[in-house]
């Protein structure tokens, strides 16, 4: 080996300790000497690890920050990892361990922040000589705070920035124990109490009288009011003076502004025309002094007749009272001016194609027609008595109406009328096919229309497609509808709407009987009110013996008059409760392109004030979304969750002698999922 040389007093000293007598280097020397480059090699490598430790820091930081960021927009933990774990690769950083950690009441009570741990490992090099690990880990961390932020995603948020946002009066409790209760403006309880998770004043006040505040925390940007005998609220230390960013969760829902496009269509019902009839002179009159026409088919001098098959195209058909009149099946007859029917008679037009003009009178017995082709003019048309149509189309381009107890049953086929109007105890039920009707559906007192499965087109545009006196019942079934006009119901009637994707409605649903909402989207141009109360399901047809109102999609609804399950309304005015209303509507759980919105219930940007009272009880499933509208529950009014989620997104929410109660929807907390505020780092 060779002796370095050394030129000062030290050096020699150094020289002598490493060299021997004879010349050679002693074995302490060595062993000194390798301790000393030893101790060398670790500093350096410890340097390297300080430099190590300050370049992952800065890449720990932006991960925290854009971990919480993402958590921010997304309100899912599950954006957290893959948000830190990209921005760690993208800085060159392949080999660290990272931990993501969302931490709750941290670093003040309230507060969230997002936690990144980033470790890596650091090659050893000069002080692997005193037996060190290959690696060394550089462990850093870094916190990013949300600020402002609640920990419980509000069910009862009112928007209103000034003035009280939320507020009870009177006896008024307001219970959301799942979920919190926010205002942007004050929240004011004048009632009993208030109960939620956190009761949070997003820029204002929380205000106290003499009522309960039952809380894990309160948040609020101004003043904390509260009488001081009062002990019944959060203790100093769940109190936080912090402003809190406060928006509505659903302002950019692509679904629900796709949805409000569609506000003010409809479909419009297919033409009803009259039948082609060509003008025949032949006039056929049935009775004890038959015309020349007439008389072939007369059996003997009986008053029976039967006419054989063929086609035939004739002026006007008259039948005398007490005349049986029977028609061969396999006819085509056309009548320009009119058939006209006496009382007391049967007649049986059997399985033919019909076209008549001119008006049609069925006489007191009834009448019936037989598989084919009804198609009746423009005119007077009356029923009276038993009458049966069978299956095929039918077309009548006049108002029908049926009084004094007089039955309509209409097969399968297309159905088409300009107007139908059922009282005086009367019934009428049409077979499965789409059903068009061009003017008012009108159904009086214990009068019934029953429809099967098919397409609905109803029209009676600036007026009410569909009106139903006291006890009038209409039951649809399941298949598109559309009504360019307002549905109106008055007390003790009831009606049901079949499922379909989206139900069009332009003009207002005014219920004050019982409804029945089958499944699907109800887009309603003006508002919905049910202010009815006493009339509840289910109900059993005398007619048909068929049920309504024991269960929608698998759910009881027995005992409440408006009802609905996997229902989402989309209205252009707002929704009103009022009477003694008994109402469960329950939303979607999913949601589907064009019908369903998950969890959506009711939406609407009218700024029309918003009642709910006089007794009224409700059970909602969903979000009310009225963003605008001032939501007011009074009078008795309770509008409860029954264990399931409901969430009410108001411009104000006040409670005056009413309860709420519920928790937040899984759609709310996706999208709130606790953030709000800035993102801040805090270590």
């Amino acid at each position: 080996m060779a002796v370095p040389t050394f030129h000062s007093g030290l050096s020699i000293k150094f020289r002598n300790l490493f060299l021997r007598h004879d010349g050679s280097v002693s074995v302490v020397a060595a062993l000194s000497l390798i301790g000393v480059i030893g101790m060398a090699g670790l500093a350096v490598d410890l340097n390297r690890g300080y430099e190590r430790r300050i370049a992952t820091q800065r890449v720990a930081d932006m991960a925290a920050l854009a971990a919480a960021v993402a958590y921010k927009a997304d309100g899912s933990q599950a954006i957290l990892r893959p948000t830190a774990v990209d921005l760690v690769i993208a800085h060159g950083i392949t080999d660290a361990t990272i931990d993501v950690a969302l931490l709750a009441d941290t670093p003040e009570a309230g507060a969230k922040a997002v936690r990144v741990e980033l470790t890596t490992p650091l090659p050893l090099i000069l002080s692997r000589i005193l037996g060190a690990a290959a690696t060394m880990p550089v462990k850093v961390s870094a916190m990013a705070r949300l600020a402002g932020s609640a920990s419980a995603t509000p069910c009862i948020l009112g928007l209103a920035s000034s003035g009280n946002a939320v507020e009870t009066q009177g006896g008024a409790t307001i219970n959301a124990t799942d979920c919190s209760v926010v205002g942007a403006g004050s929240v004011n309880n004048g009632g009993s109490g208030i109960t939620a998770k956190e009761i949070v004043s997003g820029a204002a006040d929380i205000i106290n009288n003499y009522g309960t505040l039952s809380a894990d925390l309160l948040r609020y940007a101004g003043s904390f009011s509260n009488p001081s005998w009062n002990g019944n609220v959060p203790a100093a230390d769940k109190r936080i003076n912090q402003s809190t960013a406060i928006s509505d969760p659903l302002a950019n829902s692509m679904d629900l502004a796709t949805a409000r496009q569609l506000l003010g269509t409809f479909r419009t019902p297919r033409t009803i025309a009259n039948p082609v009839t060509p003008a025949c002179a032949d006039i056929w009159t049935f009775g004890n002094s038959p015309s020349a026409g007439a008389a072939p088919f007369r059996q003997g001098n009986s008053a029976k007749f039967t006419v054989p098959a063929g086609n035939y195209c004739l002026s006007r058909i008259t039948i005398d009272g007490g005349i049986t009149v029977t028609f061969q099946a396999g006819s085509t007859v056309t009548v320009a001016n009119g058939v006209s029917v006496g009382g007391g008679s049967t007649v049986n037009f059997g399985d033919n194609v019909w076209r008549i003009n001119g008006g049609f009178n069925s006489g007191s017995s009834g009448v019936t027609f037989g598989n084919g082709e009804v198609s009746i003019g423009a005119g007077t048309v009356s029923f009276a008595g038993t009458n049966r149509i069978g299956a095929g189309p039918v077309s009548i381009a006049a108002n029908i109406t049926l009084s004094g107890g007089t039955s309509l049953a209409v097969g399968a086929g297309s159905h088409g009328f300009k107007g139908i109007s059922v009282g005086g105890g009367s019934w009428m039920t049409l077979g499965d096919g789409d059903l068009d009707v061009a003017g008012q559906i009108r159904i009086d007192g214990d009068s019934t229309l029953i429809a099967g499965t098919g397409n609905y087109t109803l029209a009676n545009a600036g007026s009410d497609a569909i009106t139903l006196s006291g006890s009038g019942r209409f039951f649809m079934g399941d298949g598109l509808f559309s009504a360019n006009g307002n549905i109106v119901t008055a007390g003790g009637s009831r009606l049901v709407f079949g499922k379909t994707a989206n139900h069009l409605i332009n003009g207002n649903l005014s219920i004050a009987g019982s409804v029945l909402f089958g499944a699907g989207r109800y887009t309603v141009s003006g508002g919905l009110t049910n202010g009815t109360g006493g009339t509840t399901w289910p109900y059993t047809s005398p007619i048909t013996n068929q049920s309504w109102g024991q269960a929608l999609e698998g759910v009881s609804v027995s005992g409440y008059d408006m009802a609905g399950v996997n229902v989402s309304f989309i209205l252009g005015g707002t929704i009103n409760l009022a009477g003694g209303a008994k109402t469960k509507l329950i939303a979607p759980t999913s949601t589907v392109e064009g019908a369903a919105i998950a969890d959506i219930l009711v939406d609407s940007l009218t700024s029309q004030a918003t009642n709910w009272g006089a007794g009224s009880q409700n059970v909602f499933s969903g979000v009310v979304h009225l963003p605008n509208s001032a939501v007011t529950m009074s009078g008795g009014n309770n509008s409860l969750s029954a264990g399931q989620c409901f969430t009410l997104i108001a411009y104000r929410v006040t409670a005056s002698g009413g309860a709420n109660a519920g928790t937040a929807c899984k759609s709310i907390s996706d999208l709130v999922g606790g953030s709000g505020g800035d993102v801040e780092l805090v270590a």
